[in-house]
């Protein structure tokens, strides 16, 4: 939310002075960085919201199916996929309790492979295969979270993060109406076109969106830290020692065990029945025993976290073990698988995605017109960092840098190797200054 359109020295006589200038400076900083990631996210981020319309599109051949007779068993469609593409490791079944859907198989290949199957239940035709990091969805998403380069390239994006928001916050107070600039004007929609105001239509763009991004993008951001690696992963640890960690059973060590050690494993539909008559809610996702001594382990795969009850079924009684519910998990743990929900557009059903689609298309366009303002505004030959005076390396910033390193410790870290870069490089070579400061 940059005001690219006037000068350092007038912005500095009408809009706040120096302190103005030296967020404006920060904010021009953090910009440098998150613009081209905020891009990037919002629209990855956005298209990722419709994940189930996409899939449901591009694999309609592999889902749907003509009701023919009766349902085959599962360990027959199994059995067609051991015969046409090997079967590894059997990874799981999800059962969608729908007569008009393939059966969906999860499974390591010949190759060892993780990959997909679907099958149709009354023919035991295997309508499709593909490995699970070659799917399209699958491949966005890792694109939003690493940019593909995994656990070096999660850093670079989980650094964008509170760079974002300190950008984010440094726009609102530039963006806060003062001096002859009402709030009136300040909520008000860009007037004239790019052609007819140039310069200030950009920058008017760029405000008017960034103060309504401030309010929807912010909150996206912070419920997709808990994903991030450094942050995510402080966090993890934090809900481990204060007992505040997800109860899942899916994971966890103290899942109960088959009550025997050998015998006949039950029907896989079986098992499926039992979550019916559970109350569990549709699709049904079901993990099979590993050994002749684990048991089956199977949840509701409903996209409303509330009704992703999880159990633990004995394997050879059909016992049920063990069941978790949603509820079950401490307060922290809810809070933050409510936030994921959230970030997914899952929250509160087909308002959260229009909300959460909006967010990215504010995203999109308070980075393009940033960009756009900055390029228009800047002197040929230079970056344009606005002028400002030099903020003192004194106490008040060396606590707010250990506050920085411990709340986000790749944001304090980058600000460390900042500060000594700006003193033994920078400085001399006249980087990130403005030609008259």
């Amino acid at each position: 939310m940059t005001d690219t359109s006037v000068s350092a020295r007038t912005t500095s006589q009408t809009a706040g002075g120096a302190f103005y200038r030296l967020v404006w400076k920060w904010h021009f900083l953090a910009s440098l960085y998150v613009l081209p990631f905020m891009a990037m996210l919002a629209i990855t981020g956005g298209i990722y919201l419709y994940k189930p319309q996409i899939e449901a599109w591009l694999y309609a051949d592999q889902m749907n199916v003509e009701v023919t007779g009766t349902a085959l068993s599962i360990e027959d469609q199994i059995a067609a996929v051991e015969a046409e593409m090997g079967i590894t490791r059997m990874r799981g079944v999800t059962d969608y309790r729908d007569p008009t859907r393939s059966t969906l198989i999860e499974f390591n290949d010949a190759e060892k492979i993780r990959s997909y199957a679907w099958v149709n239940p009354y023919t035991g035709e295997v309508l499709g295969t593909v490995a699970r990091d070659e799917m399209a969805m699958r491949v966005l998403r890792k694109f939003h979270g690493e940019l593909l380069l995994g656990e070096t390239g999660t850093k670079f994006v989980e650094l964008a993060a509170p760079w974002a928001i300190v950008m984010f916050i440094t726009g609102a107070y530039l963006w806060w109406p003062r001096g002859q600039r009402s709030l009136a004007k300040a909520v008000s929609l860009p007037k004239g076109s790019p052609k007819t105001a140039g310069r200030s239509w950009w920058r008017e763009t760029h405000l008017f969106t960034g103060m309504l991004a401030t309010v929807l993008v912010v909150p996206i951001i912070v419920s997709g830290l808990p994903w991030t690696d450094v942050w995510g992963g402080g966090l993890s640890y934090v809900q481990e020692q204060t007992g505040q960690k997800s109860k899942s059973l899916r994971f966890s060590r103290d899942v109960p065990q088959s009550t025997a050690s050998e015998g006949t494993t039950i029907p896989y539909a079986q098992v499926f029945e039992i979550a019916e008559a559970q109350g569990l809610v549709a699709p049904y996702e079901m993990r099979p025993p590993k050994d002749g001594e684990a048991a089956f382990w199977l949840r509701s795969a409903s996209v409303h976290r509330a009704d992703q009850t999880e159990l633990i079924i004995d394997q050879y009684t059909g016992e049920l073990l063990k069941r978790h519910e949603f509820g079950d998990n401490p307060a922290l743990a809810r809070t933050v698988s409510w936030g994921i929900s959230f970030h997914q557009g899952e929250l509160y059903g087909w308002a959260n995605i229009l909300q959460n689609t909006l967010a990215a298309l504010l995203a999109v366009v308070l980075s393009v017109s940033g960009f756009v303002a900055w390029w228009m505004r800047k002197p040929a030959g230079s970056l344009g960092v606005p002028a400002a005076p030099e903020a003192a390396l004194g106490t008040g910033m060396i606590v707010l840098v250990i506050g920085l390193a411990i709340v986000f410790p790749l944001m304090g870290a980058s600000l460390i190797l900042a500060l000594v870069l700006d003193w033994l490089l920078f400085r001399r070579l006249g980087w990130f200054r403005a030609q008259n400061a």
